[in-house]
């Protein structure tokens, strides 16, 4: 194996986590903590990159750091969803980090070396999420997100940032225990493995009722996805500062949630299984379910973050459904809108951050005529907005595409009209926002006062996630041949 390889797998896990000794020290100097805090994240996308192209190449990566016993090791393996997600991530924390530059000084927010630690160790655990082996590594790190990011959303320290933190660790710490690690101990009896393998661990003579119940542990397990009825935990984070639901929505924590959906329903069920189980429709109406109720909530919330939490917890249902439909197309949707969901929604709250930042409003109510004074923002707001809901020219439009190919494929009707009214509702609570913002209508009175944008930092932030939502539409391909390859991975063919 080529050591250097290796060698940039393990960088790409643990530089930033050696990083956070880096910026406590530098923790009175804020302009050298947030130069290491950048440089890292720099360093960790250069690596990240590097890992892509050698896997193009078709070059084996894997790496083990422990074994606990024979089968049971903390190792992991260079992959194409993983990839996807690691590039995500990467590539996200040094954006994030530029806009909280200017967030947290414009707000004079306090503890910012505390934030920036916890940020780093986040995506320490994300790295070694994404590249994990099997699922007892997964289980680990995915743990250790929950209780790195924990100190990002009781950051402010108030009543209320606090009540919020309890709801986010005690449905997240729950979920995980009483579902989830049942779910992998269940696995391991049942299948005999914990391996992330093509077609899945269980073999062809599994009891289809076990299996199945296996499988409703799972989705339930994997809070971070926020299914139905296990979501409160996302509106409750919203107390956190904007750069943490950044985080929490596009980088990190909801993205490891349908991560790993997806990891389970490829490489521990296996798509050809998982339709001839009794629970995967069941599952999928569910899924279905949250997609339609978040979006109707959604558009009752006055508060701009809690708007956009609940429109979260709808677009991960789509994710989900792309899993459980358990074809080439859904896989394709899901994945691809992992990474186009992550650029639209990270946009649309770095927008939320930048007007709370420089016109101290939260209130949707509150906003009209803001396009007077914060063009940019409002305009990337609606970009943002026209990603999510998956017209062109965003880079939405192509994971919908599929996702509903995947409906029609697999004949399940009343998900795809799901999928279809949702999108219109989509339209019906975000597109308001930037239409007012710029055309507030009669007994406007116009400011006298000039264009007050958010600090610079934050607007060239928003600016780049918004140009990357056109990319995405202009050219998907890197994410469309990841998507593929993962079902080539999977051992499925994709012929278009």
């Amino acid at each position: 194996m080529n050591l250097s390889l290796t060698l940039m797998l393990q960088l790409t896990i643990l530089l930033p986590l050696f990083a956070t000794a880096a910026i406590a020290v530098t923790g009175s100097k804020p302009n050298l903590r947030e130069a290491v805090t950048i440089t890292t994240s720099l360093v960790v996308l250069y690596c990240v990159v590097n890992l892509y192209q050698a896997l193009q190449a078709g070059a084996s990566i894997e790496l083990t750091w422990w074994e606990l016993m024979p089968g049971l090791e903390i190792s992991f393996v260079v992959e194409p969803l993983g990839m996807l997600f690691a590039l995500i991530a990467s590539f996200l924390w040094i954006v994030t980090t530029i806009y909280a530059i200017g967030y947290m000084r414009g707000h004079n927010e306090d503890n910012q070396t505390r934030f920036f630690i916890c940020f780093a160790l986040a995506i320490s655990a994300v790295m070694a999420l994404a590249f994990s082996a099997n699922l007892f590594t997964l289980f680990v790190f995915y743990e250790v997100l929950t209780l790195s990011t924990y100190p990002l959303v009781t950051h402010a320290g108030t009543d209320k940032a606090k009540q919020g933190g309890r709801v986010y660790l005690g449905i997240l710490l729950s979920t995980s225990i009483a579902f989830f690690l049942l779910a992998i101990i269940l696995t391991w009896i049942v299948g005999g493995s914990l391996e992330f393998k093509a077609g899945g661990v269980f073999d062809t003579n599994v009891s289809p009722t076990i299996a199945g119940a296996i499988l409703v542990l799972f989705i339930f397990g994997i809070g971070k996805a926020a299914i139905m009825p296990f979501h409160r935990w996302l509106p409750a984070a919203m107390v956190a500062p904007t750069p943490v639901s950044a985080l929490l929505h596009a980088v990190a924590v909801v993205k490891a949630g349908v991560f790993t959906v997806l990891k389970v329903c490829i490489f521990i069920f296996g798509l050809d299984l998982l339709p001839k189980l009794p629970t995967t429709d069941f599952l999928l109406y569910l899924a279905a379910f949250s997609v339609l109720m978040a979006s109707v909530v959604a558009m009752q919330q006055d508060n701009l973050k809690a708007r956009l939490a609940y429109s979260t917890v709808s677009q991960l249902g789509y994710i989900t459904i792309g899993a459980l439909l358990a074809n080439s197309s859904g896989v394709i949707g899901s994945s691809m809108h992992i990474a186009s969901h992550a650029f639209g929604k990270i946009t649309l709250f770095f927008c939320a951050g930048a007007i709370l930042v420089a016109a101290h409003k939260s209130k949707i109510s509150e906003m009209r005529g803001l396009g007077y004074t914060m063009p940019i923002t409002m305009a990337a707001f609606f970009i943002g907005s026209l990603s999510i809901i998956g017209v062109p020219p965003t880079g939405g439009t192509w994971s919908k595409w599929f996702l509903l190919m995947g409906t029609m494929e697999t004949g399940h009707w009343v998900v795809m009209a799901t999928l279809m009214l949702s999108s219109l509702l989509n339209i019906a609570y975000l597109l308001p926002i930037p239409y007012h913002a710029f055309f507030p209508g009669k007994g406007f009175t116009p400011p006298t006062s000039g264009i007050k944008e958010a600090p610079l930092p934050s607007l060239i932030a928003l600016t780049i996630t918004t140009l990357g939502c056109l990319i995405m539409f202009i050219h998907p391909q890197p994410f469309y041949e990841l998507a593929k390859a993962i079902l080539t991975v999977s051992g499925v063919s994709h012929g278009q």
